[in-house]
């Protein structure tokens, strides 16, 4: 499995972002597929998370209403697309995959994700 990032930059508060994660080697079945983050001293957070077979996709409290989590299966590939960013948004992120579909119900556990990205950064800075 591979997973890679990119989109990540510095943007102002208020402004939208949209980052993109290419991957391979989880098709076909079904499996989990998301965004995690990590800000400089805090733990990792759980962004968003799609469950392949049903579409079912999962946000964590702080991003709800202002993320959107899309995927195109023909390019095998997910977006997050990031709205209203807030300076708290900045942190480096993650696109995270699970062959464990289930684990998109629990954004609060990342070592239930198996397979990391190398991850982008996202800065929000005036």
């Amino acid at each position: 499995v591979q997973l890679v990032e990119s989109g990540g930059g510095l943007v102002q508060p208020g402004e939208s972002l949209r980052l993109s994660c290419a991957a391979s080697g989880l098709a076909p079945g079904d499996y989990a597929i998301g965004w995690f983050r990590q800000a400089p001293g805090k733990e990792r957070e759980g962004v968003s998370c799609m469950r392949r077979s049903d579409g079912s996709i999962y946000y964590g409290d702080s991003v709800k209403g202002r993320f959107t989590f899309t995927s195109d299966n023909a390019k095998n590939t997910v977006y997050l697309q990031m709205s209203s960013l807030k300076s708290e948004d900045t942190a480096v992120y993650y696109c995270v995959a699970s062959f464990a579909a289930y684990v998109c119900g629990f954004l609060n556990r990342p070592e239930e994700f198996d397979y990391w990205g190398q991850g982008t950064q996202v800065t929000v800075s005036s």
